[in-house]
């Protein structure tokens, strides 16, 4: 169990699968609204801390790290199938597991997107509100090209050796995912859990799942994910937004904005990938009074 001054949490855990361990925060009342923060490639729940100090006095957080993150067991190939579709089984067994059946806030990042957003599709009832921030839960904008790195880490065997055998993804994204230089105990608390060949396998099969056309795993779950995406246009929203993100940039936001147009959205030019580290002092105060302004009934 990984835990520093940066992460004073105790995580929970249970069997999402035979033999396989999820770990979970569950921090606040257990009557209170509930946020579902769900992380993306290469982070873990580490990723919410400050959210979630700063909202479990009045909600409940829930967060989840993925398997083969943070936390969580690390099975091989044999044991798990690295897809997005796990991890939207894995999401929904979570829920199951805690009796969360009521409306909740959906939080979300890079792949968490995605796997919220899948979620989503199989429990549209269930999403409240949306808290967004720098991620995708639709195909690859026409107008956006899959940055080189993550053609190398995709499809070659170079880029996979560089991120199991380097921890170049892990590291790189603590570089330059932030416009702000990551005190050294952020730094390592991003990386922590990726400390061997075996610990990052699910980063790179992360990498490997991404969808770009028709034949790709994930596919038809992103393209039904994208149609889908408009039919939650009258839930609140909150869209925030690091501009310097050379994935999730302009392009992803403006789908963000074109499917949700009602959104409420703040983007920052001096802003990245990890913007919640990048504006940690403004996205909180934001938060609180979003949700303060679109309650949602008690888990109770």
């Amino acid at each position: 169990m990984m835990s520093t001054s940066e992460y004073p949490f105790t995580p929970l855990s249970f069997e999402v699968r035979p033999g396989i361990r999820m770990a979970y925060l569950d921090e606040g009342p257990k009557d209170a609204p509930v946020i579902l923060m769900l992380h993306g490639n290469p982070s873990w729940s580490f990723l919410w801390r400050r959210w979630i100090l700063g909202l479990r006095d009045q909600y409940r957080c829930i967060a989840p790290d993925h398997v083969g993150m943070g936390n969580s067991d690390k099975p091989d190939d044999a044991h798990y199938t690295y897809t997005l579709d796990s991890r939207i089984d894995d999401v929904e067994a979570l829920l199951a597991h805690l009796g969360i059946t009521g409306p909740l806030t959906l939080a979300v990042h890079d792949w968490g997107g995605g796997i919220g957003f899948g979620w989503a599709m199989r429990h549209p009832a269930q999403v409240a509100r949306l808290l967004i921030t720098n991620t995708g839960a639709f195909p690859l904008p026409k107008a956006k090209r899959l940055p080189r790195s993550l053609w190398l880490g995709r499809d070659t065997w170079l880029g996979a050796f560089l991120i199991r055998g380097l921890n170049a993804f892990a590291r790189g994204t603590a570089h330059i995912g932030s416009v702000r230089r990551l005190p050294a105990d952020v730094f390592r608390g991003f990386i922590a859990p990726y400390n061997s060949w075996a610990n990052r396998r699910s980063v790179l099969r992360f990498v490997q799942d991404i969808p770009l056309g028709k034949g790709d795993r994930a596919w038809d779950t992103i393209e039904r994910m994208g149609a889908f995406l408009p039919s939650l246009a009258d839930r609140p929203a909150l869209i925030f937004w690091g501009l310097k993100d050379f994935v999730f940039d302009r392009h992803f936001l403006q789908g963000f904005r074109d499917a949700l147009p009602n959104a409420q959205v703040h983007a920052y030019q001096n802003a990245a990938h990890y913007v919640l580290e990048d504006k940690a002092e403004v996205s909180l105060p934001l938060v609180r009074q979003f949700l303060a302004a679109n309650p949602v009934e008690s888990a109770a």
